[in-house]
């Protein structure tokens, strides 16, 4: 659990929090939210919170897990099936229950369970909670999405991506916590962070200790991961507020990853790929609120009325291994970030949408990204936080632009399918970007745009000042007027800011606010509006805003 007086915590500290230890107490004691976390009574029990996660017009799936005994530490394999009953209701005091039921928690599923509850009101606002013996849980609070075909006046949504442990502290979710006024929170990935301890950030710049210490390649491993960050208040806090919907990057099982491996992963001396990726999505099942789709990945569809349909991408799972900048293969037909599958299956859903607004949650960019001729001083480190090849060439093999036949085959569907108001929400870059989505980037603005995309900051994860040790600001202004200038799509680029955004959309546009936090290694950072920009319908063009939403 967070403990906000130490800037590290052991495995030590792990097991004797799950043989129910005080740090359970300074958990809901830390929780800042306007939506307080409930202490457990007794408060060994659910030393992880709850959660609620894809809300439909009928139902949404709760979570929690369970501690049925000291020796049940997450990813132990150990502890005795238990019983869990859950209910929710329509008030907080649980005067009127609409639904309950029980499921079992065992050591096979690492003591998580999941409850995907229908029957619901579209549109509802809902109280829920946990019981096992006489331990209750922290009381959650959650959302349905409005009925499918209702003309829902508004939606907002908390936007988020990257946040590793050892960078900073989650101020951010806290602030988004304490907000009202949510659908929902987009988790757009890199939720966990794979690495050893002093990887990312270095040593000397570590804030807090993950756990395990080493490089997480195991089952056991990633669950004890899942279960370090389940232990932060601030996480806690936002997913007993609201609703989360998540997809997964990388780093949920490592970096640079594609179908058959990836750049953090050495064959033989860390083992089989295919295992270890196998053991990293068991874990993200079994720890996040999301419901597997086919195959078992992350790609679905949530219908928010006939306002707007958000569609969410698996863009790991089934892309080419990544190509060398400069081979000429980026451009290859053969190969794909999305697979066949996918692709089709995200063209049929965007053509045949009736809703106003077509949401695409993707975890890297796709709008295409050229440097131009940045000094040497800025653009190596922004080839670390934007994970470009050292030799600092113009294209980041890592996001679509690695992959322009699936770009250009998707940007042409939308044109020649006359598909309007498509918005791209997008993690992965620790930066903020507002940008138009070109059809030829090299004639723009004088050629069509397909889209917009919104690109969120990191939570915490390095970004151009921290690479460097700066402050912000001191030399992010020279490298974001030159991206500009080499990009004429990119409205806006914030390359040294952490934080959040809030997607407000409207029947008549879509409005991201971007908020920074004070400082990321601080456990009580304030947060501050800095800028917003819109897309109105049937523009695909960004343009900035004076002042965020109220």
């Amino acid at each position: 659990m967070t403990n906000r007086a130490s800037t590290s915590t052991s495995r030590r500290t792990v097991v004797k929090a799950a043989a129910g230890t005080a740090i359970a107490g300074s958990v809901m004691a830390g929780t800042t939210s306007a939506f307080p976390a409930l202490a457990a009574e007794p408060a060994d029990v659910f030393l992880h919170g709850v959660a609620s996660g894809d809300p439909l017009p009928e139902g949404v799936l709760l979570w929690t897990r369970v501690t049925p005994t000291p020796d049940s530490v997450p990813g132990s394999g150990s502890g005795p099936d238990t019983d869990v009953d859950w209910e929710v209701a329509e008030d907080r005091g649980f005067t009127r229950v609409v639904a309950r039921g029980r499921t079992t928690a065992t050591a096979a599923g690492d003591h998580t369970v999941k409850a995907d509850v229908r029957g619901l009101r579209p549109a509802g606002t809902y109280y829920y909670r946990f019981t096992s013996g006489a331990a209750v849980s922290p009381v959650g609070r959650t959302r349905t999405a409005p009925a499918a075909d209702s003309s829902a006046p508004g939606l907002r949504f908390g936007v988020v991506s990257c946040a590793n442990w050892e960078s900073g502290y989650f101020a951010a979710y806290r602030h988004l916590a304490a907000r009202a006024d949510l659908d929902a929170v987009v988790h757009l990935g890199d939720y966990i962070y794979e690495y050893g301890t002093g990887h990312l950030p270095d040593e000397r710049y570590v804030v807090r200790r993950h756990e395990p210490r080493h490089e997480i390649l195991t089952l056991s491993d990633y669950r004890l991961r899942h279960a370090t960050y389940r232990t932060d208040s601030d996480l806690q806090a936002m997913h007993a507020a609201h609703p989360v919907i998540a997809i997964w990057d990388d780093h949920e099982i490592a970096n640079n990853n594609w179908s058959g491996g990836a750049e953090n992963h050495t064959p033989g001396a860390e083992g089989d790929y295919a295992d270890r990726a196998a053991a990293a999505k068991q874990a993200y099942f079994e720890w996040m609120p999301v419901r597997p789709a086919t195959e078992g990945t992350v790609y679905r569809r949530l219908r928010f009325g006939r306002l707007a349909d958000l569609h969410l991408l698996d863009l790991r799972s089934f892309r080419s291994q990544p190509a060398s900048v400069g081979s000429g293969k980026v451009d290859d037909p053969d190969r794909t970030i999305t697979g066949r599958a996918q692709l089709d299956w995200l063209k049929a859903g965007l053509a045949s949408s009736d809703a106003t607004w077509k949401l695409v949650g993707t975890s890297v960019m796709i709008s295409p990204i050229a440097f131009g001729s940045l000094p040497a001083h800025l653009l190596r480190p922004l080839i670390e936080v934007l994970g470009l090849p050292r030799e600092g060439l113009a294209v980041n093999v890592d996001q679509w632009d690695g992959y322009t036949d699936d770009r250009r085959e998707l940007l042409d569907h939308l044109t020649r399918r006359g598909v309007e108001n498509t918005v791209f929400l997008t993690g992965d870059v620790h930066t903020a970007w507002a940008n138009d989505v070109p059809v030829k980037a090299a004639t723009y603005p004088f050629s069509a745009s397909a889209a917009t995309e919104f690109v969120v900051a990191s939570v915490t994860t390095e970004n151009l000042d921290d690479v460097l040790h700066v402050a912000p600001g001191t030399v992010s202004l020279v490298a974001s007027s030159a991206i500009r200038l080499a990009n004429r799509h990119v409205k806006w680029a914030d390359l040294d800011g952490h934080g959040y955004g809030v997607l407000d959309v409207t029947a008549e546009r879509s409005q991201m606010d971007y908020y920074v936090l004070s400082d990321r290694t601080k456990a009580d950072a304030t947060a501050t509006w800095i800028r917003s920009y819109r897309t109105r319908k049937g523009t695909q063009r960004v343009e900035r805003v004076n002042q965020p939403v109220r």
